[in-house]
């Protein structure tokens, strides 16, 4: 009995320290004061004035358009990574290849950002491509960090296939391309989704790495967050932070239901076999 006491009273102290500074920054949002530490009444007036304010929806959209474009290639890449990892199991250079892909998982992202620096420097003096201080080059740096992370769900996933699966359906006359799409993508499309959605808020958060490769071109979020602090954070950032919690929780909402209807869809369907 002491011992469920104790951990029920350990939950709600890890839950109060977790949410209630998102609650303080939701509440305070709705201030009418300038003062973000002092409530003096509700106004909406913060959220009118954010989207007046050019630069900060001009640096949303631009992190948002990185952040997508960023999830989606890390995805692409980072699944092929796992599955060359996996699947093959023999060629020359796959312990090289495995410690490649993990490294940015445990390189801290100050070396990360030099390093990426340097090479964009030498590429755009060879090449001209990719320009530091552009959102290309933002792109580029963060899909490189998030591979590792898609990478680790996908093999993680890709564990427990069952080779049979495919064996089978190229048994009855599917071509293995064929067979991949239909049964290996739907088998890995929770792992994928998970990948997605990590690489996206890590491109998101990001700041030391687009720090490095980024500029007055293509100033992201959390850098127009952090140079703001200088000068003191108004309200507006913090209208801003509800409406990007209000979007995640949307997000994980619709994907809870998701998963619930396919779960309840998957039982029914087990059910109905034969026993």
């Amino acid at each position: 009995m002491k011992s469920s006491r104790f951990g029920l009273a350990s939950l709600i102290i890890c839950y109060v320290f977790l949410y209630t500074p998102l609650i303080s920054l939701v509440m305070f949002s709705f201030n009418s004061s300038k003062q973000v530490i002092f409530w003096t009444g509700f106004s909406m007036k913060w959220y009118k004035a954010l989207f007046m304010n050019s630069e900060i929806l001009n640096a949303t959209l631009t992190s948002l358009e990185i952040a997508a474009i960023t999830a989606t290639g890390a995805t692409i890449l980072g699944a092929i990574s796992a599955i060359i990892i996996l699947k093959f199991k023999k060629f020359r250079g796959k312990n090289l290849f495995e410690v490649l892909v993990s490294l940015p998982l445990i390189m801290p992202e100050v070396i990360m950002g030099l390093g990426l620096l340097l090479l964009f420097f030498n590429l755009e003096s060879w090449i001209g491509w990719p320009r530091i201080g552009t959102k290309s080059a933002i792109t580029f740096a963060h899909t490189t960090l998030s591979i590792s992370y898609v990478c680790a769900i996908v093999h993680a996933q890709l564990v427990s296939f069952d080779e049979t699966l495919l064996e089978a359906a190229m048994d009855l006359g599917a071509r293995p391309i064929k067979a991949f799409f239909q049964i290996m993508i739907p088998f890995l499309t929770p792992a994928l989704i998970s990948g997605w959605f990590l690489s996206f808020v890590l491109s998101m958060d990001d700041l030391i790495v687009a720090s490095f490769v980024g500029g007055p071109e293509a100033t992201t979020l959390p850098m127009l967050i952090y140079s703001s602090v200088k000068f003191g954070i108004t309200p507006q950032i913090n209208a801003l932070a509800s409406l990007i919690i209000l979007f995640v929780m949307g997000i994980l909402t619709v994907g809870y239901f998701l998963h619930m209807r396919q779960k309840r869809s998957l039982e029914a369907m087990t059910s109905s076999l034969p026993q």
